[in-house]
């Protein structure tokens, strides 16, 4: 994968981003972000096209699928599938981690 740094810029805690505020912080087109939303890859929290609204896991998704993106050559739908796996992934480590904590030392 690439070593690249997300922008310094990045939104206050709490705050919600308009698909063109996503699209500039994850480095990615508009067209990108809304072929990802059709693909399920990335959902937002207000479901009116057109006034989109994300939350800010949104924006580290995006910059995931980004860099799966660029790094594999992906279409949109393999983004998707891959972020499914991803998380899976993270889920099992979690429970991995808390599996472990629990063992006797």
């Amino acid at each position: 994968m690439t070593s690249e740094h997300a922008p310094a810029a990045s939104p206050a805690e709490g705050d919600r981003l308009r698909l063109s505020e996503l699209a500039d912080l994850a480095d990615v087109s508009e067209a990108e972000l809304l072929e990802w939303v059709d693909c399920g890859a990335l959902t937002p929290d207000e479901d009116t096209p057109g006034q989109w609204v994300f939350g800010l896991t949104s924006l580290t998704v995006a910059r995931t699928a980004r860099r799966l993106r660029e790094d594999f050559e992906l279409e949109p739908h393999g983004v998707a599938l891959l972020l499914v796996f991803v998380e899976r992934i993270r889920r099992l480590e979690d429970e991995l981690r808390d599996l472990r904590a629990r063992l006797p030392r």
